[in-house]
């Protein structure tokens, strides 16, 4: 299949690599000149024109996967929708806000473009891993995109189509949520073995124990394991956590719905108040987790 990704930044390129490496047309787009050549350099045909990126697919059904921030994507859908004939597709994989997906599915449903939703979950470890996706769309559409889902989800990662569109980012919002929350967890329990009676644990020591056989068993606490082996005080770490948005709108879908998210409420006011200067070592833990796995700045 040929398929466009737009957005080549540390997600967005492993997919369009992911994909050409297992027999799919990539074409790869991004604004930025040396991503575009650096792309190239990985074998991809890469565009920083939009305009000679859809000359490319010839008689080709086109189809745009767009990884980037929610904040442009209005914008770059107005862009390709001004290229794309009746039929084609648009693909969101970032982490928009579900409620303006629904607006940019409208939009692009009145040119008769068909549009999906589909939050991807994996970060930097999903070339190897596989990535987690959430979709959301209408069956059609997905059903002819699914070779192309399928591939990304290899060799661990999974897929699942959950209905109407905006479905995909409803739920990676909610996943993102509680990722805060667990974050959150896993940041306050470390620091207070830290700054605890105990002084000189090996926090390390205690992931790994953990990591074997405990029920807080996961991914995080495993990159916990890593971050404190590498670095065991955090140091050169700031502290600052950005917070970037799918907590928040967790939290307002959940008060229309008439209920508290409290948990996820406190984890989100944590970062907020890193950014106003109140950090300390549980803070500097949930920067650093947040660069292990997203490949996110560690420091602001």
């Amino acid at each position: 299949m040929k398929i466009a990704i737009s957005g080549l930044g540390k997600m967005g390129s492993q997919i369009a690599v992911m994909l050409s490496e297992n027999g799919h047309e990539v074409l790869a787009h991004d604004e930025n000149p040396e991503t575009v050549k650096k792309a190239a350099s990985k074998g991809l045909k890469a565009f920083s024109d939009p305009v000679e990126l859809v000359h490319a697919f010839g008689n080709d059904r086109i189809i745009i996967w767009l990884m980037i921030p929610a904040g442009f994507v209005t914008e770059a859908l107005n862009t390709w929708l001004s290229l794309l004939q009746p039929g084609d597709i648009i693909i969101d994989g970032g982490n928009s806000d579900y409620r303006q997906t629904i607006i940019h599915s409208q939009k692009a449903g009145s040119m008769q473009v068909n549009f999906l939703d589909i939050g991807t979950s994996g970060g930097i470890l999903g070339l190897k891993n596989g990535f987690s996706m959430m979709v959301g769309g209408d069956e059609e559409t997905f059903k002819f995109c699914e070779p192309v889902i399928k591939v990304l989800s290899l060799p661990n990662g999974s897929y699942k189509h959950f209905g109407a569109t905006g479905a995909g980012h409803f739920i990676k919002m909610v996943h993102n949520a509680i990722e805060y929350g667990a974050m959150e967890s896993l940041a306050e329990g470390y620091r207070l073995i830290k700054d605890g009676p105990y002084q000189h644990v090996n926090l390390a020591n205690v992931a790994a124990v953990w990591q074997k056989g405990s029920i807080i068993k996961s991914d995080l606490n495993e990159l916990a394991y890593e971050i404190f082996k590498e670095n065991p005080n955090l140091d050169e770490i700031d502290g600052v956590v950005a917070e970037s948005g799918e907590a928040r709108w967790a939290i307002e879908s959940a008060r229309t719905q008439g209920f508290d998210m409290p948990a996820i409420k406190a984890s989100r006011q944590v970062r907020l108040e890193s950014n106003q200067g109140q950090i300390n070592f549980g803070t500097k833990l949930l920067a650093a987790l947040r660069h292990k796995f997203g490949g996110h700045a560690i420091n602001k």
